[in-house]
């Protein structure tokens, strides 16, 4: 290995070291200094690169190892390393709970599952219009599948004749909901009140479970509603022991206007989703 070993102790100044005797300064067990002399057998040459056990100056243990005459000079600032190391640690230890929590709630939150979109050629095929007709009103509510892939629900609410409401709902199958599911909904209103409507498959007339559903005019928003937030109604009237609704039963979803508001109206339906929350084990 070529050239002359040399070891600098940053806090003593830099003695004239050489191959024979290596001298350095080391701290004295009282607090003071005192001169040591290093053989080769502190030396452990391994490639271009030789160490040697490092000593204290202080509180600082920082040596430089290098060749002499050599540009490459390796520096060793220990006590820096020792700080980065215990930072990176504390740092693990405080983001360990913050990672675990979110790979829980990840865990904890299924895909949303698609209930009805309007993309295909026959979606207007599964929905169907229920107005005030049916009990002597004259209200007019009508849906047709737009050019933009969107359901257009739109009408003019009358309330003539005890009348007063207009709906669009899906026809009736199995939607295969669940204790727990929030119902998701894109829509683009005319900032009337409408309510978000489920059916349930039992023979009570005029029966559905209702929901508020503000529109913002001329504004798509996203709205969800929880499945224990619905209520029960029949004839538009709250029906407090009918309980809560059973998911299990609903095989129709709906929209419906009965603000008692005379007048043209207009919404918009993107799409219809069901967020269900997995509890984490």
């Amino acid at each position: 290995m070529a050239g002359r070993l040399a070891v600098r102790n940053q806090s003593c100044g830099e003695p004239d070291l050489h191959a024979d005797s290596i001298r350095d300064e080391e701290p004295a067990l009282g607090g003071g200094r005192h001169h040591g002399c290093l053989d080769h057998n502190h030396l452990v040459g391994s490639g271009d690169l030789a160490t040697i056990p490092m000593g204290v100056s202080g509180s600082d243990p920082v040596f430089r190892v290098g060749l002499a005459g050599d540009s490459a000079t390796i520096e060793h600032h220990v006590e820096q390393s020792v700080k980065r190391a215990r930072t990176d640690m504390i740092f693990k230890l405080l983001a360990l709970p913050q990672l675990l929590l979110m790979g829980s709630f990840v865990m904890a939150q299924a895909p949303t599952i698609p209930l009805f979109d309007f993309t295909e050629a026959d979606s207007a095929k599964q929905w169907q219009t229920v107005n005030d007709g049916v009990m002597g009103g004259v209200s007019e509510g009508n849906f047709k599948i737009s050019d933009e892939k969107t359901m257009e629900f739109f009408g003019t609410l009358s309330l003539a004749n005890n009348g007063g409401f207009a709906s669009v709902r899906s026809k009736a199958r199995k939607l295969g909901l669940e204790k727990g599911d929030t119902l998701v909904a894109k829509v683009r209103g005319d900032g009337r009140e409408y309510t978000l409507n489920l059916y349930p498959n039992r023979s009570r007339t005029a029966f559905s479970y209702r929901a508020a559903v503000q529109t913002e005019k001329d504004k798509w928003i996203e709205i969800k509603v929880p499945l224990d937030e619905f209520e029960a109604t029949s004839f538009g009237r709250v029906v407090k022991e009918a309980g809560a609704v059973k998911p299990e039963q609903v095989t129709s979803v709906g929209f419906l206007l009965g603000d008692k508001k005379a007048g043209p109206f207009k919404m918009e339906v993107e799409w219809i989703k069901v967020e269900r929350t997995v509890s984490p084990e």
